[in-house]
């Protein structure tokens, strides 16, 4: 079964940051930072464990889980940037005659 993933880039200082979207155990919908995951394991439920050891059990399936970390994995060099803020383009010239 193939899902689309849903992938969120966000640009910040020292570069992109990966953001999945998993559902708790209570159907609360978070975002994480896919470049956390340390690993996926599945016992009844599953569990995301982090980098930093914590541990948080999802509804998604362990392979919807890998899916959409995988898929952040494959895109992240492939998106391009996000637009410029519109206050960024002060210094565009314009086509005004006086």
């Amino acid at each position: 079964m193939h899902v689309k993933p849903f992938v969120r880039h966000q640009e910040v200082a020292g570069g992109p940051l990966a953001m999945i979207k998993l559902t708790r155990l209570d159907g609360e919908t978070f975002i994480l930072n896919a470049e956390l995951i340390r690993y996926v394991d599945r016992r009844g439920d599953t569990f995301v464990t982090l980098s930093s050891g914590e541990r948080i059990v999802v509804r998604e399936q362990m392979d919807e889980v890998v899916d959409r970390a995988i898929a952040y994995q494959q895109q992240k060099h492939f998106l391009p940037p996000p637009p410029a803020p519109l206050g960024s383009m002060s210094n565009v010239p314009t086509n005004q005659s006086l």
